[in-house]
């Protein structure tokens, strides 16, 4: 029996506990087998003989142990300590399945810590799956709220800020033993396919000034915070979205000067094997091609909007292949016969772009005749006039070459306004709307099948949507470099047991649908029953809520079963 000491409201209270002495490899240690709340003496009496009489080694053999019965006041029984079961409890078993409790245990040095830092990365993975906020929210409401001290036996007063952010800094040394392990694992559990490589680059900003950090710096943002300080990431994911592995550069980093860098990354923790590359038009450029090339890699890219004026004839050509009703593709051989040009025409895409041509060009041309009818009522020097044109065709660069605009001085020297419109221009934004273009020395695929796996970007795109959304990677509250980096490696461990419950989800039949299977789960709660009894002492009952039809229905797809005895954590 051990008495544990708790601040409540002012005063110091005392609560009882019953534990159970083990061996580890660390040396011997104690674990909670049950929290018996305030107890007199004649209660703990008799919580030990039973403990007692329960562990002893040599039962009887012929007498069977006489059950003992108490009188229950059934008027009194109430239900205490409700806290979030499902959501923690399903996230440790995808964080078994994977291996990562046995990985974490043999890597993670142990050293005079009280609480193992396995156990304490566990607790910042499983948060941030479960209610992804700040370290200090996770320590002083959420680890209290829910049931992560049952299953992994750490009390709530062991979790504190300061000794997360330790674990934070044990745990980022292993970054890339922990993409190894985890690619090897997926792999294993899914029969993953690596030949298609994803590559993209977002970016993540800061609360506060990170002047310690020398990655935080000022650039293209992609949450539209240019007033932040930010750090981009890029990030490399199979066909169906599991990731490989990740790289954080500076903020102010120029996304097509990543690519070395990362594919060095990757070939050096993987081997150089006959992978596809597959990235977008931010990182095409003519230097990044050549570096594939020289490598002997493969690679299908896209290319800027303007290089679709080098097929124009191209474009109007009659024989495209029909990939699906609205999607169009045309093979275009390079010179050499190296690589080759997907042209695509998409006629969602053109009804999006016609749509914002039109909008844009309604919007400068209200905006032109406003300032031609501000030229007719007060004089106004050229320059001034000038100004507010370029100022308008700034704001609204979609079609601004459709229009043909002169500034010109009447014979007072004061300004005049004349503009055209440009019917070239708008015969070339309809041939050329809803159209791109893709470049691959895949030359022995057809063009479906090369658009079709250019396509699986967005596989990489909705991996930072989940990043952005549910994980909460943004904004970053932590001003340290090392501490910003082992933030991240948490929301990248924390994404990899998502999609690993997506991956077991399309497996089970359920679709893919993780959120709606993680939420109803999640509702599941652990609680404490009180029975009071005649003699005044309570007894109390750790119970798991019964499951819904539709979440036994869950559980059994996914192959899963509640304990009916929470099992103690054996790190």
């Amino acid at each position: 029996m051990r008495c544990c000491y708790r601040k409540k409201d002012g005063k110091r209270h005392a609560y009882w506990a019953l534990v159970e002495s083990y061996r580890t490899t660390r040396g011997p240690r104690q674990r909670v087998v049950a929290w018996l709340g305030v107890m007199d003496e004649q209660g703990r009496l008799g919580v030990k003989r039973c403990a007692e009489r329960t562990t002893t080694q040599q039962p009887s053999l012929f007498l069977d142990p006489l059950p003992e019965w108490v009188e229950v006041d059934i008027e009194r029984v109430r239900v205490e300590h409700s806290r979030k079961f499902g959501g923690p409890w399903l996230g440790l078993q995808l964080l078994r399945r994977l291996g990562l409790d046995r990985f974490l245990e043999e890597t993670l040095s142990a050293g005079r810590e009280e609480i193992p830092w396995p156990l304490m990365a566990t607790v910042l993975v499983l948060g941030r799956l479960c209610d992804a906020s700040s370290e200090l929210h996770l320590a002083e409401r959420f680890y209290e709220s829910s049931a992560l001290a049952d299953l992994l036996s750490v009390p709530a007063e062991k979790v504190n800020e300061d000794r997360l952010y330790r674990a934070l800094d044990a745990l980022l040394p292993h970054k890339a033993a922990l993409e190894k392990h985890l690619k090897e694992k997926l792999g294993e559990l899914f029969e993953l396919d690596y030949d298609l490589l994803l590559y993209d680059v977002t970016s993540t900003y800061f609360e506060g000034q990170a002047e310690k950090n020398p990655q935080a710096q000022r650039g293209y943002s992609r949450d539209h915070r240019p007033d932040c300080k930010q750090v981009n990431i890029a990030l490399v994911v199979s066909r169906c979205g599991m990731p490989l592995g990740y790289e954080i550069f500076a903020g102010n980093r120029n996304d097509a000067t990543t690519l070395e860098e990362i594919v060095g990354h990757i070939e050096g923790l993987y081997g150089r094997a006959n992978r596809i590359w597959v990235m977008d038009r931010g990182m095409a450029g003519e230097d990044n091609v050549e570096f594939l090339r020289e490598g002997g890699r493969r690679y299908i890219v896209g290319t800027a909007k303007n290089s679709l004026r080098k097929f124009e004839g191209e474009l109007l050509a009659q024989d495209w292949r029909l990939v699906h009703e609205g999607l169009e593709v045309r093979i275009t051989p390079a010179p050499g016969g190296k690589e080759v040009f997907i042209l695509c025409r998409s006629a969602e895409r053109r009804a999006k772009e016609q749509a914002m041509h039109e909008r844009f060009e309604r919007r400068i041309e209200e905006g032109l005749r406003k300032i031609q009818t501000s030229c007719q009522k007060r004089k106004q020097k050229p320059v001034t006039i000038a100004t507010r044109v370029g100022r308008l065709l700034g704001r609204n660069t979609r079609a601004a070459a459709l229009f043909d605009v002169k500034v010109e001085a009447d014979s007072g020297g004061f300004a005049r306004l004349r503009w055209s419109k440009v019917d070239a221009w708008r015969e070339w934004a309809r041939l050329s709307e809803g159209c791109y273009v893709l470049r691959s020395n895949v030359t022995d695929w057809s063009p479906e099948d090369l658009w079709r796996a250019y396509i699986q970007l967005t596989e990489a795109e909705a991996a930072f949507h989940i990043h952005k959304s549910d994980l909460a990677i943004r904004p970053v509250w932590h001003q340290k470099e090392h501490r910003v980096q082992a933030h991240i490696l948490v929301c990248f461990l924390s994404y990899v047991l998502w999609k690993t419950l997506a991956a077991s989800c399309r497996q089970a039949g359920l679709g893919d649908e993780p959120r709606r299977v993680f939420e109803a789960l999640s509702e599941i709660a652990l609680v404490d029953v009180v029975l009071p009894t005649r003699s005044g002492t309570a007894i109390r009952k750790r119970c798991i809520s019964q499951p819904t039809e539709h979440q036994q229905i869950l559980l059994q797809r996914l192959d899963l079963r509640l304990p009916t005895v929470l099992e103690r954590a054996a790190m």
